[in-house]
């Protein structure tokens, strides 16, 4: 009788790279194609479906450290690792979501500088999968972290000039100031959710090499 696969919690945890990758470059494509908020819905479904699989992903990994006897790295770890890649999906897919619950008629260009910074976060997270995986090159892995940590200050940055420009140039336009506060304080916690899982990677190497 063949013994059952065991279950590959890295590829998972590349997997849900991916997959916020995608709902990343869906963001950029919003915000780079944008005319009006109403024209959102097909794609809010197109990002839902991806936030779905990114779901399936994550309850896969959660049925699956919950069984196994070993794993490779301690549950916590695992489980802490998971919730935090699939809270960038969520996030990311939050900033879409409002573009169309607050009912954006205009597209802030600060707006596309944050999702920039979401995807090179990704791209910085997901090439350092392989050191990680293999518990090898650890300088890689916590380069990457400051890279992320250096890319997460960046929106810092940008997030306060951002809300100043708001109150005030925008300042007599109160709707405005209202939606884009809400809608930039959106976009830095999905930027705050790459450093996060930067953090918990660089963490996790630590205690293991």
């Amino acid at each position: 009788m063949a013994k059952p696969k065991k279950f590959d919690y890295f590829a998972a945890f590349e997997e849900q790279l991916d997959i916020a990758a995608e709902e990343a470059d869906i963001l950029i494509e919003v915000i780079t194609d944008f005319t009006d908020a109403a024209d959102l819905e097909p794609i809010l479904k197109r990002a839902h479906e991806v936030e779905h699989r990114g779901d399936e992903v994550n309850r896969s990994i959660l049925s699956s450290v919950a069984v196994d006897f070993i794993t490779p790295i301690e549950r916590e770890d695992i489980i802490e690792l998971a919730s935090d890649l699939d809270d960038v999906t969520d996030k990311v897919e939050g900033v879409i979501q409002r573009f169309y619950m607050l009912d954006v008629h205009h597209m802030q260009p600060q707006a596309l500088e944050f999702a920039e910074i979401i995807r090179k976060s990704l791209k910085a997270l997901r090439k350092s999968m392989g050191p990680f995986r293999e518990f090898k090159k650890a300088k890689k892995v916590l380069h990457m972290a400051d890279d992320v940590n250096q890319l997460e200050e960046q929106a810092d940055l940008l997030y306060i000039n951002a809300i100043r420009e708001l109150y005030t140039v925008d300042r007599e336009v109160p709707m405005k100031v209202a939606v884009w506060t809400r809608l930039y304080e959106r976009l830095e916690e999905a930027c705050d959710s790459c450093k996060t899982v930067a953090d918990t990677m660089a963490t996790i190497m630590l205690k293991n090499v």
